[in-house]
């Protein structure tokens, strides 16, 4: 129950970041036709972060099953 919990607050995050992001890009282009490199820096951390999350989750998962097969082999 506290994994799911976790999980579910992680990609809820996730989700948020990226949201906030695009959000903030549309609305500094409808107002002032222009991204500072502020934002920009901003929308690549946030990607950075979300790849993480998702891709270090993939890993960890993989690597378990590995792990797991090659001591259920033996």
């Amino acid at each position: 129950m506290e994994n799911t919990r976790f999980k579910i607050s992680q990609y809820a995050c996730a989700v948020l970041l990226i949201m906030s992001s695009i959000a903030l890009v549309a609305y500094q282009v409808i107002m002032i036709d222009d991204v500072s490199n502020g934002l920009l820096v901003y929308v690549a951390q946030a990607f950075l972060l979300v790849a993480s999350i998702f891709g270090l989750d993939y890993y960890v998962k993989l690597i378990t099953k590995k792990i797991n097969g090659k001591h259920q082999a033996q």
